[in-house]
């Protein structure tokens, strides 16, 4: 079965859909699909162990291209955002304002993200995951469709998938074997977090300070989604002399410290700064892997502004037919009518150059090009879009009592996770 298929086969079990008061929707969803869903949350600690021996990694074959420029989502990629975008908009978008003034994700928002299983997403059916070949285009469809919703809670909620995404891509046997289980298991999947950015200006994430020297790290890593909670990190360190690669880190070793680092945007995500001092870790993957996580998490991040921004497109767009000036609406203004049409403008390049970065990635292309054309139109276009938004609701759009410069906030993140923009 596809992805979908395996993702609303766990809704109709969900308990945590009643409290949230989303039954209605889920039952609409889970009959026009005709399927049902998800799962339960768990603790928050565990130890890691392999629950059984494998004798080689398992690894996803690229997707299967048609050989043509076609960007059209599956149908297995349809039913997932459908059901993604039913979360964003019933759970994330009414909860966004809270999460936001207490810089943290709500545990009941957290558990019901847990039971879509988007950490699931790039794990082989093998390993209990719910996919058989790479599913880079249903991550970004995925990205985009939760932060429609919210951007700070999506990542919060994304940041175990981050983790496992690595685990299943580039982890070895014993690896795979000993963390995948906490993450395709019926409990709740760890908190986790994948920590590449360090606190210096115009950050270059292949000249990294954080060193590996004898298996034991030791630097600063910044806005770490989640850090306070997380049970297991991804660390991206220079090995030597050798290069830049990832690392496992469990959080219980006391040698890690975290300390809250309160940030412009992205407040949901409870960013925290992680300081790590001679802290046992182990390599994930090769040094050339290291590159294709970067990618991977820079193409996330555009997926997360496509959201956002589609999120400022849909409300401007009847706030400036409703808003009235001098007896007819502002909308009649070529300035204003201008403004809110080059947004929707931008979006679709931004989205169209994201979406091939995916497919590309997906068929196990090369994609470094097209992804560093997504991040630099994603940075320039997305805050330019946010700072749009904020000036089309003049006023109102400096207020808190609108959504417009929460998402202003968040997108000019952009531009600044997994590396400076310099081009």
């Amino acid at each position: 079965m596809g992805v979908g298929v395996a993702l609303l086969n766990r809704l109709a079990k969900s308990r945590t859909i009643d409290r949230l008061g989303w039954r209605r929707q889920t039952e609409r969803v889970v009959f026009e699909a005709t399927k049902s869903g998800f799962r339960t949350a768990g603790a928050l600690s565990r130890s890691f162990s392999a629950a059984s021996k494998l004798t080689k990694p398992a690894r996803l074959p690229a997707a299967r291209g048609s050989g043509r420029f076609d960007l059209t989502p599956t149908e297995d990629q349809q039913t997932v955002v459908e059901v993604v975008r039913e979360f964003a908009a019933e759970v994330l978008r009414p909860a966004a304002p809270a999460a936001d003034t207490a810089c943290t994700t709500e545990p009941k928002v957290l558990t019901a993200s847990a039971e879509l299983g988007l950490s699931l997403i790039e794990i082989p059916e093998e390993l209990g995951g719910f996919v058989t070949e790479r599913s880079a285009m249903t991550g970004v469809l995925v990205a985009e469709a939760l932060s429609h919703g919210d951007m700070g809670q999506a990542v919060a909620c994304l940041a175990p998938a981050a983790v496992s995404t690595a685990i299943s891509l580039w982890g070895d046997e014993t690896q795979q074997a000993t963390y995948l289980p906490a993450f395709t298991g019926d409990s709740a999947p760890p908190a986790a977090a994948l920590a590449i950015l360090e606190p210096r200006p115009l950050f270059d994430p292949f000249e990294l300070q954080t060193r590996v020297t004898n298996g034991k790290l030791t630097g600063v890593k910044s806005l770490v989604p989640r850090g306070a909670e997380a049970e297991l990190f991804v660390i991206a360190a220079q090995l030597d002399d050798q290069g830049p690669a990832l690392f496992l880190v469990e959080s219980g070793h006391p040698g890690i410290t975290i300390e809250a680092e309160p940030s412009m945007g992205l407040r949901a995500a409870s960013l925290s700064r992680v300081i790590l001092d001679d802290v046992p870790a182990v390599q994930l993957g090769t040094l050339a892997d290291y590159a294709d996580c970067v990618r991977l998490s820079r193409l996330g991040w555009c997926a997360l502004a496509l959201g956002t921004a589609q999120a400022v497109l849909d409300y401007v767009t009847p706030y400036v037919n409703e808003r009235t000036a001098f007896g007819e609406p502002i909308s009649h203004r070529q300035s204003v009518a201008f403004m809110v049409a080059n947004i929707a403008i931008e979006l679709e390049g931004m989205r169209l150059v994201t979406y091939r970065a995916g497919s590309r990635a997906e068929q196990g292309l090369p994609f470094a090009r097209e992804v560093a054309l997504a991040r630099k139109l994603c940075a320039d276009r997305g805050m330019q879009i946010g700072t749009d938004g904020v000036q089309l609701l003049g006023g109102h759009g400096y207020v808190k009592e609108h959504p417009v410069e929460r998402w202003y906030r968040d997108l000019r993140a952009i531009g600044v996770m997994e590396g400076a923009v310099l081009l």
